[in-house]
């Protein structure tokens, strides 16, 4: 499995605090089959992000990593005015593995209407935003319709796999189920922090998602389109159906922002 979206970088943000729990973070993630890792550090108005100092941490997690799991480098990109002017000044500073794929995240004090014109400006540099966890986020709480819309024109969708097991609870986990039966997710990942609470397992997603929705569409969510961001290509097509047909999103039109 590849997942791309963890905080596993000691000491940069709120994720692992020292080498060793992210050397057990590591671990866990092995044991549980991920193969690959994206190292996805805050990068927030309470988060600088350092191109130079996450190399370097990345370079020493590299060294230090267990056999059998590869670590590659992105952003957790927040939202935010001078952020967005910087990644469109530098499209690839934040990317996954310097490629096309962003990760972005909405602080709460972000209006959801500038969403679209925040991902249209994006798209316009040659990113393709991955929004991150949709589910979690109380401003989108019952507004699936809203995130479906999102998708819908162009902007890929990525879910927690402990919401899918119920960590966030019941409405977060609802959630994921109509994003994914309406066939508005993409990817599943760990946002892990730490070892013991939102870890970097997903094996118990992987099961979750095999019994519900099948393995195919499982492989689709935590294999295949996780692999093709690690390299820039154009996620593969899926021709798994889901649990319920999803209705077909008209493109809406959205004025670009900035």
């Amino acid at each position: 499995m590849v997942d791309i979206h963890s905080h596993i970088l000691p000491g940069l943000d709120d994720g692992s605090p020292s080498m060793e729990t992210t050397l057990q973070m590591l671990a866990q993630a092995v044991a549980a089959g991920t193969t690959d890792i994206v190292a996805t550090p805050h990068a927030s108005p309470n988060y600088a992000f350092d191109p130079e100092a996450v190399n370097a941490r990345v370079a020493e997690v590299r060294a230090a990593a267990p056999p059998g799991i590869n670590i590659h480098q992105g952003a957790d990109f927040h939202i935010d005015y001078d952020l967005v002017q910087d990644a469109l000044a530098h499209p690839r500073r934040y990317s996954i593995n310097g490629g096309p794929y962003l990760l972005i995240e909405l602080p709460e004090r972000v209006p959801l209407r500038t969403v679209p014109q925040v991902v249209e400006t994006l798209m316009r540099a040659g990113l393709t935003p991955i929004l991150t966890h949709p589910e979690r986020y109380f401003l989108l709480r019952g507004k699936v319709d809203e995130v479906k819309q999102w998708a819908a024109s162009g902007c890929l969708v990525q879910v927690t796999a402990q919401s899918l097991t119920g960590m966030f609870g019941s409405t977060a986990r609802k959630m994921c189920e109509d994003l994914l039966d309406a066939r508005a997710v993409h990817f599943v990942a760990s946002d892990a922090h730490d070892t013991q609470n939102r870890t970097t397992r997903l094996d118990a997603a992987r099961e979750w998602l095999t019994g519900r929705y099948g393995a195919p569409r499982a492989e689709q969510l935590l294999e295949h389109n996780p692999r093709a961001t690690l390299t820039g290509q154009p996620l593969p097509p899926s021709g798994e159906g889901s649990r319920k047909a999803g209705a077909r999103e008209r493109r809406p039109s959205w004025k670009f922002w900035g």
